[in-house]
């Protein structure tokens, strides 16, 4: 007889971002918290207008706010293989 397992009970969780973002002249800085509820990851970013440029704010919100959601996402996988890493040692000991 074979043994079946019973399924694994559905999971919902609530991850919440936040992008503070601060104009200071030609200069648009961002600053992204990801709060997992198990661990809060934070990034700092900025975004340069190029001086040939006509000043548009939200094109800097654009590219900074950009720029923090890629390195939070890069952090974010980075945390992941060294928890998947930490696991494996631990299951095999």
């Amino acid at each position: 007889m074979m043994a079946t397992t019973a399924p694994n009970p559905m999971r919902t969780k609530r991850w919440s971002l936040r992008l503070d973002l601060f104009e200071e002249g030609d200069t648009t800085k961002v600053h992204a918290t990801l709060d997992t509820g198990d661990n809060t990851l934070e990034v700092r970013t900025t975004a340069h207008r190029n001086p040939l440029d006509p000043p548009v704010p939200e094109i800097g919100d654009e590219y900074a706010a950009g720029r923090a959601l890629i390195d939070l996402g890069h952090r974010l996988l980075r945390a992941g293989l060294a928890d998947a890493a930490a696991n494996d040692r631990s299951a095999g000991a």
